[in-house]
C-alpha cells in the first residue's frame, strides 16, 4: 500500500518524547511526512528514543517557523480539536476526515495539524483548516496526549486508505492550496476596503473572520478561487473607469 500524501503537522510540541513517539505513530499506520512548526527542542535524544525503529520518519522531518510554511502546497487541511468552538466551523468524527482526507490526498498534498499539548489551536491556526476533527473520548476526561492523538488519526487514516474510496473526477481541479486562498483573503479585504464595506457589528472585528470560514467551508478549488479574484479585479478596475478614488 502507497504512502498517502498526507502531512502530520505538530505546531509548536513543547515535549520532544511527543515527537518521537509521533514518529512511532506514523511509521506505523505507513505515514511518513512530518512536519514539526517551531518546536520547542528539536532534534533531541529523547525524541530518537521514543521513535523507536522509526527513525527515518524524524530524520526527515521537516521543522519550520510557521504554520503557512507547513501547509504550502497543500488542498484539503483537517486540524483537531478538543475544544468546542462556535458554528462557523465543520466538524467531522475522526473515521469520516481520515476518509476525505485520503481521497483528497490523491489530487493534491493534504494536512492534518496538531496543537501544542498545553493549549492546543488557537482560532488563527484554525483559519487554515477546512474542516476540525473530533476524536470521541470520555467527556468527564476528554483530553488526549499528543502522541495518542496522532496515533488515533494515524490508524483511521490507514483504515481509509484500504478502503473501497472513490476516485476524485479526472476532471476536477485540485483544491486551492492555503498560499492561494491567503491571496484572495488578502484581495477580499483589500476591495472591502477600497468600496467602504465595513463590519457592522458592534465590536467591528469579525467581518474577515467570517468570510474566512465561510469560504473554507465551501472548499474552493482553484479555478473557482481564480474566478473570485476576477470578479474583485473586475470591481477594482470598474471603480478606476468610474474615477472613484482608491485608498
Amino acid at each position: 500500500m502507497d504512502s498517502p500524501d498526507i502531512r502530520m503537522v505538530l505546531v509548536a510540541p513543547s515535549h520532544p518524547g511527543n515527537i518521537g513517539a509521533t514518529a512511532r505513530a506514523m511509521k506505523n499506520m505507513g505515514l511518513t511526512q512530518l512536519v514539526l512548526v517551531n518546536p520547542r527542542e528539536f532534534p533531541h535524544a529523547e525524541a530518537s528514543a521514543r521513535a523507536s525503529g522509526a527513525h527515518d520518519v524524524l530524520a526527515h522531518a521537516a521543522s519550520v517557523a510557521t504554520l503557512a510554511e507547513a501547509l504550502r502546497g497543500c488542498g484539503y487541511v483537517a486540524a483537531t480539536t478538543s475544544r468546542e468552538r462556535d458554528q462557523y466551523f465543520r466538524v467531522l468524527d475522526v473515521r469520516d476526515a481520515a476518509v476525505r482526507l485520503v481521497a483528497e490526498a490523491r489530487r493534491a498534498p493534504a494536512a492534518v495539524v496538531f496543537g501544542a499539548e498545553r493549549t492546543g489551536l488557537t482560532n488563527e491556526e484554525l483559519e487554515a483548516a477546512h474542516t476540525l476533527i473530533r476524536i470521541p473520548s470520555n467527556p468527564a476526561y476528554a483530553s488526549l496526549n499528543l502522541a495518542m492523538s496522532v496515533q488515533l488519526v494515524a490508524y483511521e487514516l490507514y483504515r481509509a486508505s484500504g478502503a473501497c474510496v472513490p476516485a476524485s473526477p479526472p476532471q476536477a481541479a485540485p483544491l486551492a492550496t492555503t498560499d492561494e486562498m491567503q491571496h484572495l483573503f488578502t484581495h477580499f479585504e483589500t476591495v472591502l476596503q477600497e468600496i467602504d464595506f465595513r463590519d457592522r457589528t458592534q465590536s467591528g472585528t469579525h467581518l474577515m473572520a467570517r468570510i474566512r470560514r465561510f469560504l473554507q467551508r465551501a472548499e474552493l478549488d482553484q479555478n473557482e478561487v481564480h474566478i473570485l479574484r476576477g470578479i474583485l479585479t473586475a470591481v477594482q478596475n470598474r471603480r478606476r473607469r468610474a474615477g472613484g478614488s482608491l485608498p
